[in-house]
């Protein structure tokens, strides 16, 4: 059996990607924390339960704009990977609502949790070669 069929691994893996993922989302806020006009965005979490087709079964299309086309296979009222709630959020007078502060926060966070994942995901694969008595 492969690694990449034990569930634990899969999902630690899809956990980095969306870590990844989220990095370049926050880093895309910062950067443009002075543009006229731009919504802070921020990345929907995965979630982990029994009912979440794994990689292996199929992966669906998400909608991440209503201008977006829908695929084959992708629900019809199409979904969002993107978070763009910004209520309750300063807006200022040329329409950017970006706080530095608040993604500073974000970054730091994500950049801690990558590292557990990473943690987890390197001791997990030490603990299978000492099973295996190639540790």
């Amino acid at each position: 059996m492969p690694i990449s069929n034990i569930p634990l691994f899969a999902m630690l893996r899809t956990r980095m990607q969306w870590h990844q993922e989220r990095q370049r989302v926050l880093s895309e806020n910062v950067a443009n924390a002075d543009t006229p006009g731009f919504r802070a965005r921020d990345l929907v979490p995965p979630k982990f339960d029994r009912t979440t087709p794994s990689p292996a079964r199929g992966v669906t299309l998400v909608r991440t704009d209503a201008s977006h086309r829908t695929g084959a296979g992708s629900p019809a009222g199409g979904g969002s990977a993107f978070d763009t709630n910004n209520s309750g959020k300063q807006i200022r007078p040329t329409g950017n609502a970006v706080s530095l502060e608040e993604e500073m926060i974000k970054v730091a966070a994500n950049q801690m949790d990558y590292q557990a994942a990473t943690a987890l995901y390197s001791r997990s694969l030490g603990l299978i070669k000492t099973a295996l008595g190639r540790g």
